[in-house]
């Protein structure tokens, strides 16, 4: 038996390959994808414009999933963290540093083939992912880079566009809320490993208790955001999706205390909420 997750047989290429798939956090890294190209077509981004959008957030998003794995091995391993690629034996530290560096140089012209304002509000935000990984993670302004990386990516898509114009304030607020929702929930697992470890991020400083209660507010606050801010009065789907928002964070802090999962549930189910009313909404483009 192996402890690597893979078969004693496995080509030496394959092992590396599927190794690095498992070190840069497929599961995000193809959500905020996927909705950044979403809303690229909702813009009205042309399908050369929505390719390279979707080039250009999918290698941004290896590079920092790669370089968090990276630079965190050496804690993965004190944590035990078997089911860390680069601690399972199936992919290396150097490897894994390679692709994190290559992915963030292809990332430079595809993000400026959208136009050098949007290249540079993108790169901000691959940036600010970076000196998360890099170590602001571990201070109490931990929750800045996923503020400033998931705030970037509606302007990102709207400076492409003829003109460059750029997204109404309340889509980029919005999407800083939602990192900043997203930054709470993705960290509340892994709190007591990451004390352990010596990281003391925002998340950890609050502790598990008041992560769950947080977690949802930031997430409601870009849900009403999303639903009111938008001129016109708000359709009905809008009331409905901020209806269910409550009572989905309401359930998820009343079913807290008997399954610690339970408000983590219900922020991941309220930002699926706020994805949706964004595409629906658009990034209410301004005049430049």
């Amino acid at each position: 038996m192996t402890t690597s997750g893979h078969s004693p047989g496995t080509h030496p290429a394959v092992r590396v390959i599927l190794g690095l798939v498992r070190a840069c956090h497929p599961g995000p890294t193809a959500a905020v994808t996927v909705l950044t190209t979403a809303l690229a077509v909702a813009s009205g981004r042309d399908a050369a414009g929505c390719a390279l959008v979707a080039a250009a957030v999918l290698t941004g998003q290896l590079s920092v999933g790669w370089c968090n794995d990276a630079v965190d091995a050496g804690r993965d391993r004190t944590a035990g963290r078997a089911d860390k690629p680069i601690v399972g034996g199936a992919v290396s530290v150097r490897a894994v540093r390679i692709a994190a560096i290559t992915a963030l140089v292809l990332c430079a012209p595809l993000s400026f083939a959208s136009g050098p304002a949007a290249g540079a509000v993108h790169l901000t935000g691959v940036a600010a992912a970076w000196a998360y990984d890099l170590g602001l993670k571990a201070t109490v302004l931990s929750w800045i880079p996923y503020a400033v990386g998931f705030g970037s990516l509606p302007a990102f898509v709207t400076l492409g566009l003829p003109g460059q114009p750029w997204p109404a304030w309340w889509a980029v607020l919005a999407g800083a809320l939602l990192g900043c929702g997203a930054h709470l929930a993705n960290v509340l697992p892994d709190i007591s490993d990451d004390l352990a470890t010596g990281v003391r991020g925002w998340p950890q400083r609050l502790g598990p208790g008041r992560v769950r209660a947080l977690a949802p507010l930031p997430l409601l606050l870009a849900t009403g955001l999303l639903v009111l801010a938008p001129p016109g009065p708000p359709a009905a789907g809008g009331w409905a999706a901020l209806a269910a928002a409550c009572a989905l964070a309401l359930a998820g802090l009343s079913l807290g205390r008997r399954s610690p999962r339970a408000p983590f549930a219900a922020a991941i189910a309220v930002a699926a909420l706020d994805v949706v009313l964004l595409l629906a909404r658009g990034t209410g483009i301004t005049a430049s």
